[in-house]
């Protein structure tokens, strides 16, 4: 299954860090930027979750929630947030179904070795639910900042 920019988002409920859960239904009325990402505490994850952080009084000003998603615990999110005192939500999909929902699961290379992992990817999805915009094998460079210009076209 996969997602098309212009047609509803897939919903979701996914348990959070601090023992919450985030819905994206629950979640109309506001953008959200959805970010999925392979590990907590990486170098490149980390550099992703601070650029986010950095920005959110900028998302905040244009009524955007961020939300980060990984395969990761709701222990380890919990400990990502608070050594980089990141102030947004971050949902455990240890299951995978949301990961896979939006077509983020794919097959890796590294080193010859082929296995399946979390593609770094970001949607962008309107106070509708209607996905927006996507980003698919990301960079983590200048990512923020791009994904900000187009949440203020929205």
């Amino acid at each position: 299954m996969s997602v098309e920019v212009g047609k509803p988002a897939p919903d979701f409920t996914l348990p959070t860090d601090g023992g919450g859960s985030v819905s994206l239904k629950k979640l109309r009325g506001k953008k959200v930027v959805l970010y999925f990402y392979p590990k907590d505490d990486t170098p490149g994850c980390t550099k992703e979750a601070c650029g986010f952080r950095d920005s959110l009084p900028d998302f905040s000003g244009l009524d955007a929630e961020i939300i980060g998603v990984s395969k990761d615990s709701v222990a380890k999110h919990d400990k990502f947030k608070a050594k980089y005192e990141l102030p947004f939500t971050l949902a455990s999909d240890e299951e995978g179904t949301t990961v896979e929902a939006y077509g983020s699961w794919v097959e890796k290379a590294m080193y010859g070795k082929k296995y399946m992992g979390i593609d770094r990817s970001t949607f962008l999805i309107d106070e509708k639910g209607v996905l927006r915009a996507e980003w698919r094998k990301v960079k983590v460079p200048g990512h923020v900042e791009e994904v900000l210009a187009k949440t203020k076209e929205l």
